[in-house]
């Protein structure tokens, strides 16, 4: 009887043995999985996920994530040729743009030489207005794609975050007195320094900076806090929360902004994620916020 019970007893310490053996292997299947997959997402490669196990179930699981692999990775082709073909499509139509538009400006200056009645003289300075708008629309159509193909020409150097910013205010002093917005500025006494290309930081100043003349209802208000956030604050009666979302969509302009192109933002959100920054918006009690952050390390 002795012996049958440690036979008994023998064959489930076998059994046990050989469980923990298959649940180690399984687990190591799993994490093979996991760490490929996660690989897989975030390289452009055609190697796709292979495990160790046998096991059956494991290898159908496998496989189906390839499945889905294959059908992302052919996604992202596709939207990475139609990302390019948008690039290189709004590069053509500003170049495009240029040559007539600079042939009218010719006309125009021409034709103010000429006699003329005060209603022709009228409709010139109308002309005239009109094509400058374009001249403005087309050239930042050739900046945001000059800006999207040209990531890896920054020009990098310990950056004083803090004189950007007071030099990017003092250049739109004149535009935000016509406009009678008064800036409330808070930039801290510590300086802020970081390690960013110059002008790409100026331009997202000054991007954000227009954004407020367009959209602000009388006030902007500027904060560096000695973290290194950066918050342009305006009201923005014309927004909500929806389209604060899509402010940063590449074309997208609210229909108060009629002599935009919708770039602006998208140029800084892009700029400001090439350096290895965040930025977001925010609308809370009739507010437009936008704030930008650098990392220290940066």
């Amino acid at each position: 009887m002795e012996v049958w019970l440690w036979a008994l007893i023998g064959i489930l310490i076998a059994v046990i043995i050989a469980l923990r053996i298959k649940v180690h292997i399984l687990q190591k299947s799993v994490k093979e999985i996991e760490t490929c997959f996660a690989d897989r997402l975030i390289t452009d490669t055609n190697t796709l996920i292979d495990i160790s196990s046998n096991d059956r179930n494991l290898r159908h699981l496998a496989n189906a994530i390839n499945g889905q692999l294959r059908k992302l990775r052919t996604e992202r082709r596709r939207f990475c040729q139609g990302d390019l073909e948008l690039k290189n499509a709004v590069a053509n139509i500003s170049h495009d743009l240029r040559t007539p538009l600079t042939a009218i400006c010719g006309y125009l200056e021409l034709l103010e030489q000429e006699e003329k009645s005060e209603a022709v003289s009228r409709y010139i300075g109308i002309i005239q207005e009109r094509v400058e708008i374009l001249r403005q629309l087309s050239e930042e159509l050739f900046r945001y794609s000059v800006i999207v193909s040209a990531k890896d020409n920054f020009v990098r150097e310990q950056v004083i975050v803090n004189t950007v910013l007071e030099e990017s205010i003092a250049a739109f002093y004149t535009v935000l007195t016509e406009k009678n917005i008064v800036p409330r500025i808070q930039i801290s006494e510590t300086k802020v320094i970081r390690t960013l290309d110059r002008s790409a930081l100026s331009r997202v100043f000054s991007n954000l900076i227009s954004n407020v003349i367009k959209y602000s209802g009388g006030d902007l208000k500027i904060v560096l806090s000695e973290n290194g956030e950066i918050i342009f604050s305006n009201m923005a009666f014309g927004l909500d929360k929806i389209q604060t979302e899509r402010l940063f969509d590449r074309f997208y302009t609210v229909e108060t902004a009629r002599k935009s192109t919708g770039l602006g933002l998208a140029i800084s959100k892009t700029l400001v994620e090439q350096m290895g920054g965040t930025i977001l918006a925010k609308y809370e009690n009739k507010r437009l916020n936008i704030h930008i952050f650098f990392p220290e390390s940066m």
